[in-house]
């Protein structure tokens, strides 16, 4: 993505590509789905074609072990067509916030009114084991960075809707939910820094998620968010923290996540 590209531009660009390449005049709702979740892809709807997200303007390939490089439409139980994302660009990879939201700004131009973003994330809370799928409440932007411009205003009193929280609870009233805190990355918290976020407030830390959910409340979507805690933060855990820790939980939640997901689909 250029500096002279409009985002906004870039991003219809992409929706059309989309809706073209795909035969449906716009999409209803989107999930990005981050590190440890894009097994749980599979099954969740009636396909309606799949590409690589590469092949779509202003996408690249994705970086990180564990995400999936592919875009998937299918029609969900619901009736609907939901856009599945199976990977995202993270903002320490050097390509701007511009690219980090680009996902979310075409789906929103391609017509989605919702989306789903999940990542895997450290947990704070040593009842939450590894494995544990959290609804995010709040969040807390310690990247300083914003994909908005100018005088841009958005209020984000309520930047994960309510209303989608309680969906997700219908369908597994044991999840719980926390604030969610991004650090920009790509290394690992300190054991300082997570005690900072406790302090702050904080019940998960990460390296994602805070400035989608920005563009996409600009973009008028109502946002899910669901944190996978795959470790614990630093400090808690006894061990150094890996990213081999981060697929392996994944993969073992998998039926869980999917089960999750399955259920979402059938009410959004």
């Amino acid at each position: 993505m250029s500096a002279e590209t409009n985002p906004k531009d870039l991003a219809r660009e992409a929706a059309a590509a989309l809706t073209e390449r795909f035969g449906v005049g716009s999409i209803d709702l989107a999930l990005v789905l981050g590190s440890g979740w894009s097994g749980a892809s599979t099954g969740l709807g009636e396909p309606i074609g799949e590409c690589l997200l590469s092949d779509l303007p202003g996408f690249a390939k994705p970086v990180v072990a564990g995400h999936g490089g592919a875009l998937k439409l299918i029609r969900t139980p619901a009736g609907k067509v939901a856009a599945l994302f199976t990977g995202r660009t993270h903002f320490y990879e050097g390509r701007g916030v511009a690219a980090v939201v680009h996902g979310v700004r075409t789906a929103a131009a391609a017509g989605a009114s919702a989306i789903v973003l999940t990542n895997g994330c450290g947990g704070l809370h040593v009842e939450w084991a590894p494995g544990t799928p959290v609804l995010i409440r709040d969040h807390i932007n310690l990247t300083g960075a914003t994909p908005l411009e100018g005088a841009t205003f958005i209020d984000l009193t309520e930047a994960y809707s309510a209303r989608l929280r309680a969906l997700a609870q219908e369908v597994d009233p044991t999840l719980a939910e926390g604030v969610y805190v991004q650090f920009r990355g790509p290394q690992y918290e300190t054991p300082a820094e997570v005690r900072m976020a406790q302090i702050l407030g904080g019940d998960l830390v990460g390296m994602s998620t805070t400035l989608e959910t920005i563009a996409a409340r600009e973009a008028g979507l109502e946002v899910l968010g669901i944190s996978l805690v795959t470790n614990p933060g630093a400090g808690i855990s006894p061990t150094p923290l890996e990213h081999a820790e981060v697929i392996a939980a994944g993969a073992a939640a998998e039926p869980r996540l999917r089960g999750l997901l399955s259920g979402l689909l059938e009410r959004l």
